[in-house]
């Protein structure tokens, strides 16, 4: 795989990223272009939905590199993460050794067997140490998902691979990313949790909000070219009302896109209650917040779009 050159300009990192039907605001081009620049892992906070995990496919697609994603979970730990012995393979190896000694052949000392034991023949590469892996021909954008779903104490883990791009092993050694070579490294998170300042220091920072009526509309253009502009109109237009109904949880871009191809399907031209309250598990994931919109709510919201209110910007010649 040949890796694409990274962007020389602020303009030219947004235009890539439109390329690749990314449509991204300037302060969110301004901060991965300083990112890429300064080899400086990226750290994106933000409602679910708003594109963060998108970045980084993005930024492989654009850049001609593999995608290495960590998905963080709960009891996320270094084994799965980072790296891990193969015991039963070490296992075999000792037992080998010894029916090699049994039977009076050269089964070697035991300092040998030992630096064997912890060699790369038995060392199981996870998602951080294939990153920084130097047999990579090319760097990868590696991605570590919804940090803030991870225990706290997994932010440790990762403080020596954001700020020196390297792990240390105790048994082995420590691996580290070609010098002038690191992978690019985009970390998101949902803020359910405060993430450690250590981690935040080592990054460059974005908060990546919900985009405005003119941003949303040149996203679902990109996103969903098929969409007739008046459908495209009203869905912009409603969902930029609703998230200023207070509900548990506001619908993202994603939740734009996916209701649009939903109605799509439906072959609806426009909005109109009945569609919109049958649809609404596509835009909401909460059954209190579907009752809170179904029926008045969404009757009201129509109106005022009907009424010409807060109607989105045309689709055509938006810029990032």
């Amino acid at each position: 795989m040949t890796a694409t050159p990274l962007p020389q300009s602020i303009d030219e990192t947004a235009q890539l990223l439109l390329a690749h039907d990314y449509v991204a605001e300037r302060a969110l081009s301004t901060t991965l272009f300083l990112a890429l620049k300064l080899q400086r892992p990226l750290f994106l906070e933000g409602e679910p939905g708003t594109g963060k995990t998108e970045i980084a496919k993005t930024l492989a697609a654009m850049l001609g590199r593999p995608l290495i994603r960590l998905q963080c979970h709960e009891g996320l730990d270094l084994a799965s993460a980072a790296y891990e012995w193969n015991y039963a393979r070490q296992m075999l190896e000792i037992r080998l050794a010894e029916a090699a000694g049994e039977a009076g052949g050269a089964a070697g000392s035991r300092d040998t067997l030992a630096r064997e034991l912890f060699s790369d023949r038995f060392l199981t590469r996870r998602a951080l140490l294939q990153a920084i892996d130097p047999a990579q021909p090319v760097p990868p954008v590696l991605l570590i998902d919804e940090l803030d779903r991870a225990d706290e104490p997994f932010e440790a883990f990762i403080l020596e691979v954001l700020g020196d791009y390297q792990i240390t092993i105790p048994e082995y050694g420590t691996v580290q990313a070609p010098v002038g070579r690191p992978p690019i490294v985009v970390l998101t998170s949902n803020r359910t949790r405060e993430i450690h300042d250590a981690v935040k220091r080592r990054c460059l920072y974005h908060w990546v909000g919900f985009p405005d009526a003119m941003r949303e509309a040149a996203i679902l253009a990109r996103r969903v070219p098929g969409a007739p502009q008046k459908l495209a109109a009203e869905v912009v237009a409603f969902v930029q009302r609703l998230r200023a109904v207070e509900l548990y949880k506001l619908p993202g871009i994603a939740e734009t896109i996916e209701w649009t191809r939903a109605l799509m399907e439906l072959n609806a031209i426009q909005l109109d209650p009945e569609i919109v309250n049958d649809t609404l598990g596509v835009l909401l994931k909460y059954q209190d917040d579907i009752a809170k919109v179904q029926a008045s709510e969404a009757a009201r919201v129509l109106e005022q779009i009907r009424a010409g209110a807060a109607t989105p910007a045309p689709l055509s010649g938006v810029q990032p």
